[in-house]
């Protein structure tokens, strides 16, 4: 069974696809590296930017002969492999785009998002933002997950009646942002909103400017390494993310990966390391099912699999090939005593599918017209 990854090996992606490739190695390890009886047979290659990921995902199904595809470190790259996967028929699965568009207007039958998008996280953090205040400034990368992130948090804003103190695009992989936080510092917004690849450097040079805590930070889909880089007492904010170790609610089965990752590695998984180990157990579990190489098979059975998560179930929204699991919301804890248990995490209350149905959004608001296969 040959299996492809596309996930970056450089750039302002790079930690972030290390911790994926990471995770899905150990899911391969965890199943004897075997599904259906076959071994597996990987071959992982980069992602600098959407024109090579575009060539890599061309090359491992058209040399390589995959029968699925998993990867994608940014929306955009993201968003050019799925097109790939429409033409060519196979299965791609995106783990770490966030951008509205991969499962609303560029959706297709071929292509499946595991973690939530933008519009979900600004609904679940919305309570939390508003309270601080309704003043926001936004800090966005010049990608489709910092336009995702100005449209998505600026329309609930104006819904509130707040007002948006300013907007600056910052460049992908720019780490010195001091310009900008100067003008964060005379617009004294109440909430500063990160749009960019990784919220380090605004928690690191809001340090450097005695700023710490004078602004609320907030950001979507933030990675646990973003905040392990910066000083433990820089540490502020409010933060949407897939899935976290210390999480009260998590099932015996994290629970037990985070203890054995610990074991070997003397510090606990990421969120990045989680998502590329339940979503290749996923679609592992899809093969199984399917019982079969052929695209059509595996695409039917990713859309039909009810993935057991502890006494509930995780699946693709048949419709727009949405993963439907709720994100978690933390607050960021300075001076941690444990120093990768950056985050208090916020009592998630149970909700019912309908209500988890609407956080992800409803079919007029999505905008996916899928093909039928």
């Amino acid at each position: 069974m040959r299996i492809g990854v596309v996930i970056a090996k450089q750039g302002a992606f790079v930690q972030q696809g290390a911790d994926l490739a990471a995770g899905l190695q150990l899911a391969l390890r965890d199943s004897n590296n075997t599904v259906m009886g076959r071994n597996i047979e990987l071959t992982w290659l980069d992602e600098s930017d959407p024109q090579s990921a575009t060539q890599n995902i061309t090359k491992l199904i058209q040399d390589t002969k995959v029968s699925i595809v998993l990867g994608g470190t940014s929306s955009a790259n993201t968003l050019a492999m799925g097109a790939v996967a429409k033409r060519s028929r196979v299965p791609f699965i995106g783990l770490n785009a966030a951008a509205r568009e991969v499962t609303g207007k560029a959706c297709n039958r071929f292509m499946f998002r595991a973690p939530a998008s933008v519009p979900v996280y600004a609904r679940a953090m919305a309570p939390e933002l508003l309270a601080v205040g309704k003043k926001w400034y936004f800090l966005i990368a010049n990608f489709a997950f910092g336009d995702d992130v100005l449209s998505t948090y600026g329309d609930i804003l104006k819904a509130a009646g707040g007002t948006i103190a300013g907007v600056d695009r910052v460049p992908v992989e720019t780490t010195d942002i001091s310009s900008f936080i100067l003008k964060v510092r005379q617009a004294k917004p109440d909430v500063l909103v990160s749009g960019l690849a990784n919220v380090g450097p605004i928690l690191k040079q809001l340090k450097e400017f005695n700023m710490t805590g004078q602004v609320a930070v907030a950001g979507p889909a933030v990675s646990d390494t973003d905040l392990w880089s910066v000083p433990r007492e820089a540490l502020t904010g409010i933060y949407g993310k897939t899935w976290y170790f210390n999480d009260p609610s998590n099932p015996p089965e994290d629970n037990q990966l985070v203890e054995s990752y610990r074991k070997v590695n003397n510090k606990p998984p990421t969120d990045r390391v989680w998502l590329g180990w339940f979503m290749t157990r996923f679609a592992l579990a899809a093969m199984e099912q399917a019982k079969s190489t052929d695209a059509n098979k595996l695409v039917e059975s990713l859309e039909s699999l009810k993935f057991k998560v502890g006494s509930s179930t995780v699946s693709f929204r048949e419709w727009d090939h949405q993963l439907i699991r709720r994100p978690v919301i933390g607050t960021a804890q300075a001076n941690p005593s444990d120093q990768w248990d950056t985050l208090k995490m916020k009592t998630q209350a149970v909700v019912s599918a309908a209500e988890l149905d609407q956080l992800f959004g409803p079919k007029d608001e999505i905008g996916c017209a899928m093909e039928t296969l």
